[in-house]
């Protein structure tokens, strides 16, 4: 069986902080299957960027272990096999963007003619064909993160790693590097993505991990995770004791707040959608006059504000 593209075992980070430490990350178990687009999530300070520095072996960790493609960081073999967009980066300011690239090939064993073809491949996918024989010093923030993403690409990587890759982009920009993101799945490969954008996230992600505060909160597939509570709003006529009882018997987290008209509405919390028709039969059948049902799917932008909100 093929291991997984990232494995983490009780992997964990400590700082001195004056006379005492703290754990950037704590006791992280962290498991990436091969071929996903993945998603890694929390808020400032959750432990998200030094997860991907001890992963690509720029951090030491302070305990645990991480396996990454089957094999050790350390590995020369494990690591040209690795495309990495920095969250802050600095680029050559005196080299164009095809010596930039060129270099970077050579960097990882590319040669010749087909070094030359990815370069004007990978450059053509990020939009600086037509400035290629430019200086890396003259372009804009939004142009550089370009060219750093063109770099992670040019060997297609097996495991692309992209650590806030489009904080410095237009929402066109934003919408390429999703194109750039879902090519890069379709040959196979895995996508490690670190963003804020929690819908960038939802749009290309199949998966998601949740930090909070160095620790991992939630881990799982996107559908499943936010399918996992499904709120409704239902709207209700002759409200009665009767008929919220027969309500509260079919849901949790019920809630009424009285309208004009005598009419109430009503929010509710099911497990799925499943359970609608009942709940509108035994609102019917307990004398209520069911006015409006509407289900709201919770969005990853929800569950993740749920998650990070709630007291540990």
């Amino acid at each position: 069986m093929e291991a997984p593209a990232i494995a983490c075992h009780g992997l964990t980070k400590r700082y001195r902080r004056g006379w005492s430490t703290f754990a950037a990350v704590d006791d992280l178990a962290l498991t990436v299957p091969r071929g996903v687009t993945f998603g890694l999530l929390g808020p400032n300070g959750a432990g998200k960027t030094t997860t991907i520095q001890m992963l690509l072996g720029l951090v030491r960790p302070s305990a645990g272990t991480a396996e990454v493609l089957g094999g050790a960081i350390q590995s020369l073999d494990v690591r040209r096999r690795i495309g990495f967009v920095p969250e802050k980066f600095q680029l050559p300011p005196f080299l164009s963007a095809e010596e930039f690239l060129d270099i970077q090939g050579r960097l990882c064993g590319m040669r010749g003619p087909a070094l030359q073809k990815r370069v004007q491949v990978c450059l053509e996918q990020v939009g600086l064909a037509a400035r290629r024989r430019d200086r890396a010093g003259g372009f804009s923030k939004g142009m550089q993160q370009r060219l750093v993403l063109a770099q992670a690409l040019l060997h297609e990587p097996e495991l692309l790693v992209l650590d806030e890759p489009t904080s410095a982009l237009d929402p066109v920009g934003r919408r390429e590097v999703r194109a750039i993101i879902r090519e890069a799945h379709e040959r196979g490969a895995t996508v490690l993505l670190n963003s804020h954008l929690l819908s960038e996230v939802e749009a290309v992600c199949e998966e998601v991990a949740i930090l909070r505060n160095g620790r991992l909160v939630r881990q799982g597939p996107i559908h499943g995770l936010t399918g996992a509570v499904l709120r409704v709003d239902a709207r209700v006529g002759d409200f009665s004791p009767e008929v919220q009882s027969a309500v509260a018997a079919l849901t949790t987290k019920l809630e009424a707040h009285p309208r004009e008209a005598g009419h109430v509405d009503l929010a509710f919390e099911v497990a799925t959608d499943e359970q609608l028709p009942a709940i509108a039969r035994a609102i019917v059948a307990a004398g209520g006059s069911l006015y409006a049902l509407t289900p709201h799917h919770e969005s990853l932008e929800d569950l993740f504000m749920r998650l990070v909100e709630t007291p540990q």
